[in-house]
Formats: C-alpha cells, structure tokens, sequence
C-alpha cells in the first residue's frame, strides 16, 4: 500500500464511519502528510504498513524542536488514530505509536472579552463602510453580534444559511462539526441586525452555488474563514485592544457570560454543541467567584 492511497482511504473512513467536516478530515491529512515530507527529506523508503516506531520516534523528535506540547500531543494522537485505522482494515497487526508518550500539557483556560471590550469591538464597526457598492459595515456588525449571541464557531457562522434562520420561533439552525445539527436560540437584537443585512444582500448579485449562504462578500460569495478573522483583527488594532482576539474567542466569551450570570451548564453544552460536557466544564475554571456563588446561593450549610 503507498502512502497516497493510504491517505485517500483513510479520509474516506474519517468522512463515511466517523462523520468528521471537511476541516477536521484536512487536519488528520496534514499530520500524515507531515510524516511523508519527512521521510522524504530523509530518504527512507518506507509504506504505511513497513513504517516502525524507531521512524516514528525521530520524526516527532524532529518536530518537537519546531512546535509547542500541545500541537505535539496532536500530531501524535492524529498518527495513533491513523495506524489504528490501517490496524483495523488489517493492513498491519502494530501500530508504531503505542510505546510513544504524548506530552504533558496543562489545561488552557479559554481566552474570553468582557462585555465592555465587545460594545467597543461592536460600537468600532465603520457601518456606513461600503465596497463596489454593497455596504459591508451592516454585515460585519451582523457578523460580530452572531459570534457572541449564537456562541458559534467560524466555520458555523460561514455554513449558515438563509433557511437555517427560524426568527418567529427565536431560534437558528447550526450545522457543527461532524455535520450534526443543533438550534440555538438568537435575541430579538441580533435578529434585526440580521435582517439589516439581509435586506442589503437581496440587492447583490449572489453566485449560483452561494444563494442560500447568509453571510456573503461583495462578489457574492460564501466568506471564508481567513475573511472573518481579517475582519475582527481589523476592530481589535481600531480599538487598541491589547488582547489576542479570534472568531473563538467570542464564543468562548458567550459561554463564560452565561455561566457567569447564572446559566445551567447543561444548557450551555447543548447551545455550544459539544457531544461531551466536559469539555464544556472547562468554563467552571474561568471564573471561580460562580461556584462560591453557587455555593453560599444553595448550600444549607453555606
């Protein structure tokens, strides 16, 4: 079996039995592409099948030099998934990853915005901005009020369509990772910020395969992910913010703010779509006054 083909079959099973997007298929590729560029450079000629853990343990002992624990604890899994497929189809009965250790890494706490420093993010939006003729400041405020009401991800917010906004019930419709679908509740505000930009789109020239997309460019098409995180690095250097700000990051903030202000965490893991609650309950570590509150609000021996 050569690598390419291997590779190819692999994307395959990440698509078809695992359900995985597009984006986490790529990302499980590039680790294995990694690989292949350093036997490559090294002139080993190795297959998926022949490949041993001497191999293996150089090539992340190389990498290590260039990237931080945490990217390195993902390279590994990735490759340990990826020899774990080629087990399962029996194309080998070991898998070269099994005696290497990831390493340790803390657990990052989220990065998060009060609610002040996203009114000045919100409040920067040139909205009379206007590009070729279609007023772009209306869909950049719609954009950034989306991320934080919705607590989307950059790839939700991109994949949103015109049919997947359900405003009388107060609610959207959100495709997530793996393709699963949850709603999520919207404020009457973001609605209408929405329906603002809505009324300037109906008026642009919408590409054929674009016609149901939200939240297009002045070309009418889908934005990309590169465009929305342009877009708020521009307000973040308006604002002289002095904090790393991405797409995420205002989903981040949307959870904290509810958990903050009292919300289930239960409820919070069904709006955010994540399949476990613990990865949810890295929220409780952010801001620990909540659990005293909680604490003297209900305990009978506060």
């Amino acid at each position: 079996m050569k690598w390419q083909q291997a590779i190819a079959d692999y994307k395959h099973y990440l698509q078809i039995e695992r359900g995985l997007s597009k984006n986490s298929i790529e990302n499980y590729s590039y680790d294995i592409k990694k690989l292949i560029q350093y036997l490559e450079e090294h002139s080993i000629i190795e297959s998926p099948i022949s490949i041993n853990n001497t191999i293996v343990k150089d090539f992340i002992y190389s990498v290590s030099k260039s990237i931080n624990p945490r990217s390195q604890a993902r390279l590994i899994s990735g490759l340990r998934n990826f020899f774990d497929y080629l087990i399962f189809e029996n194309y080998r009965t070991t898998n070269p990853l099994d005696l290497i250790e990831s390493p340790r890494i803390g657990r990052k706490l989220p990065d998060t915005l009060s609610i002040t420093d996203i009114d000045n993010l919100i409040n920067a939006i040139d909205l009379s901005y206007q590009y070729n003729g279609v007023n772009l400041g209306e869909r950049n405020r719609a954009i950034i009020e989306t991320l934080y009401s919705c607590g989307l991800r950059v790839s939700e917010l991109i994949e949103l369509k015109v049919s997947d906004l359900f405003f009388e019930e107060g609610f959207i419709k959100v495709t997530g990772k793996g393709d699963k679908q949850r709603f999520v509740p919207i404020g009457s505000s973001t609605q209408n910020y929405i329906n603002i930009w809505i009324a300037i789109r109906n008026h642009i020239a919408i590409q054929p395969n674009s016609k149901d997309v939200l939240f297009l460019n002045f070309k009418g098409k889908k934005l990309t992910r590169a465009m929305v995180f342009t877009i708020i690095k521009q307000l973040v250097k308006k604002t002289g913010l002095k904090k790393t700000v991405s797409p995420h990051t205002f989903r981040h903030s949307f959870a904290t703010h509810l958990l903050e202000n009292g919300a289930d965490l239960r409820a919070i893991q069904m709006m955010l779509g994540h399949e476990s609650i613990t990865t949810t309950e890295i929220y409780m570590h952010v801001d620990r006054s909540h659990l005293s509150d909680v604490l003297n609000k209900f305990h009978p021996r506060k």
